[in-house]
């Protein structure tokens, strides 16, 4: 008997027809003899529906009081859940985050998961019952209700696969693996059998919308076993079938790994980028820039400094879009601090990057992603690298025909080799 933690988000509960769907394929998995715990998100479009009644009465919500409102999407697919399961004979009984004491900081809409009580929840799965878990949200040591942030039930679901020492966890969403690229951006893009848990967190720090950055950390750090699947085949697919489909993410890089010298190409277009001209080239300057954005905990990616002339320099990072004028206020009230001649912010740029474990035994890449990109007339305006990835800045508009270009350059429209057995 395995213990599988299955995770659905919000398009795979979006409506009772799809949550009797749901109900269908853990009542497969259990039937099969595997003890169950499912966490969900709350239905699709929910939150955003709830965030916007909070904004109705409060343009700025209060944080608190905005994660007890967005928190109520999830307690609502539980029980319908736990009522489905039910109906197809299944004992089941559903939880929220505080009730099953998933204890997290007090950053409020932005909280960081401390621990997690299982004892309700083993209880339960020793007595025979699946247990349905409110995904994205906990409770905080005062027993305030916290949000864990967008896309946070993957990390509520990998948290609790890892508390619970879980064989598998596995994500259901509305596609069906991770691919190469975005399919709705490059036809061709095809869907990686393995990828190591290195790749993923690149993939996903960069853009990539299949999982939170925050699950694919938790889970490389407590080696929880990950695959993503696609909620939308039919409930009735044999669990074999079903078990060996999809994508492993995997903290092993071995013989069977698809060692491609790219495996992937994410994007971004949420991006912004912050440019402070004309400050002093001098120690601790990058500190006095950063260090009010880091305190609004505003989240900086790539950073470049431009090589200093007679005495100043140039200092630039990217930001989300949508805390871009967050951060030119901050700056704004300490450029004169800082001896800053200005503050320029550009909200027309994307992020776009290759990712590759097979990036440390060779050369040449940097080279031959650059080469492309001139071919074609795209001008690069910021560079980061590291050991698996090489992310560039570039302008929106040329963001398709970049992601195109690279894929094709770097062979990833070719088939790849026949997977491996697991």
């Amino acid at each position: 008997m395995a213990l599988i933690v299955q995770k659905y988000g919000g398009t795979s509960v979006g409506s009772i027809e799809r949550i009797q769907n749901v109900a269908q394929r853990v009542a497969k998995w259990k039937r099969a003899g595997n003890d169950v715990i499912v966490v969900v998100s709350a239905m699709s479009g929910e939150t955003n529906r709830l965030i916007d009644l909070a904004r109705a009465i409060q343009p700025q919500p209060d944080p608190r009081e905005l994660d007890v409102v967005a928190s109520t999407g999830e307690q609502v697919t539980i029980g319908l859940l736990a009522m489905a399961l039910m109906e197809l004979g299944i004992p089941a009984r559903s939880y929220t985050g505080g009730q099953i004491r998933l204890l997290t900081d007090s950053a409020h809409t932005k909280a960081r998961i401390l621990s997690i009580d299982e004892h309700n929840v083993r209880a339960d799965l020793g007595a025979g019952r699946v247990v349905v878990v409110a995904g994205f949200q906990g409770v905080d040591a005062d027993g305030n209700i916290t949000t864990l942030g967008r896309g946070g039930s993957d990390t509520s679901g990998v948290a609790i696969a890892a508390a619970m020492q879980a064989d598998e966890c596995q994500i259901f969403t509305d596609v069906d693996g991770v691919y190469t690229t975005d399919p709705r951006v490059v036809a061709g893009a095809r869907r990686l059998h393995k990828i190591t848990f290195e790749e993923m967190l690149e993939m996903a720090g960069l853009g990539s919308k299949v999982l939170q950055i925050r699950a694919v950390e938790f889970a490389g750090k407590y080696q929880v076993r990950l695959r993503v699947l696609s909620s939308l085949t039919e409930p009735d697919i044999p669990v074999d079938e079903e078990a060996a489909s999809g994508t492993l993410i995997t903290y092993e890089e071995d013989a069977q790994m698809e060692q491609a010298l790219v495996s992937g190409i994410a994007f971004n277009r949420d991006e912004a980028k912050v440019t402070v001209l004309g400050v002093p080239d001098k120690p601790g300057i990058a500190f006095a820039i950063l260090d009010p954005i880091a305190k609004a905990n505003i989240e900086v990616d790539v950073i470049v400094q431009n090589v200093g002339s007679e005495g100043s320099t140039d200092f630039s990072f990217t930001v989300h879009r949508n805390d871009l004028k967050r951060t030119l206020d901050l700056l704004a009230k300490v450029q004169k601090a800082i001896g800053a001649r200005e503050v320029v912010g550009d909200d027309k740029i994307c992020k776009l990057g290759l990712v590759g474990v097979g990036m440390r035994s060779h050369v040449g890449v940097a080279s031959k992603m650059f080469e492309a990109l001139s071919d074609e007339g795209i001008n690069i305006q910021m560079v980061s690298t590291s050991e698996i990835k090489i992310t560039v800045v570039i302008d929106e508009k040329y963001m398709e025909l970049a992601v195109r270009t690279l894929h094709k350059a770097f062979g990833l429209d070719e088939p790849a080799e026949p997977a491996l057995p697991v």
